[in-house]
């Protein structure tokens, strides 16, 4: 059976890594989240008391630290790896959450960074998330699909989540930070979060995971049947 290249990108909570990881697990392939990475740059600038803004002494960290994936024993769950250190969870904290645009948006992080992800993704048979992997990471990608949904909704998905972790959050809050996240994203110079020319976008807002999950998978199908 072909292989091929999945790319879902779109905005915070859009739904995007949690229907990644379905997609990936339906399909049989390798599922690899790219915002875990710029997340996990993040808190090694910020454990390390780095500059978010110096990214040399960042991509540095990113040597001494490379990220990796694993997986949890009894359940499969994604680990997320600095160095020998498993980050799964700190990575979610507010602090990182609300950082992590900046040093997103630092051209040598995201250059290496990209070039590790496209490394991984040579082989096809990969499903991948983030903002800009349609458009850069993997602009060869047989199928790309671009999620969005309302900020009241997102909020709401994000919520949920951190209750779930045990982060406290104020909703209002949230969504103030959501909505400025967007900005910050699609407005930056490097890689800025946009749907690429040839992605179906999908608006999330009132379907549940099973409906997307169920839309990206058949239109995944219908490529691998044409291989």
């Amino acid at each position: 059976m072909t292989s091929i290249k999945i790319a879902i990108d779109g905005p915070a909570s859009s739904g995007k890594s949690t229907v990644a990881k379905l997609i990936a697990k339906k399909l049989g392939y390798v599922y690899l989240d790219t915002g875990a990475m710029y997340r996990s740059a993040t808190y090694l600038a910020l454990q390390n008391d780095t500059s978010l803004t110096d990214e040399r002494a960042i991509v540095k960290l990113l040597k001494d630290y490379p990220i990796s994936f694993g997986r949890r024993k009894d359940d499969s769950e994604q680990l997320v790896f600095v160095g020998d250190v498993e980050v799964s969870h700190p990575i979610r904290e507010n602090e990182v959450t609300n950082n992590v645009s900046t040093v997103a948006a630092l051209p040598l992080v995201r250059k290496t960074l990209v070039d590790l992800q496209q490394q991984l993704a040579k082989k096809g048979g990969i499903v991948m998330d983030g903002r800009d992997i349609g458009t850069v990471v993997l602009p060869d990608a047989e199928l790309k699909i671009f999620l969005i949904a309302s900020v009241e909704e997102r909020a709401e998905r994000r919520y949920r989540e951190n209750l779930e972790k045990g982060i406290q959050t104020d909703f209002n809050t949230l969504k103030k930070e959501i909505a400025e996240r967007d900005y910050k994203d699609s407005h930056r110079k490097i890689s800025p979060l946009k749907p690429a020319a040839d992605a179906i976008t999908f608006d999330t807002t009132g379907i549940d995971i099973a409906g997307v999950v169920n839309f990206i998978e058949k239109k995944a199908q219908n490529i691998i049947d044409r291989s």
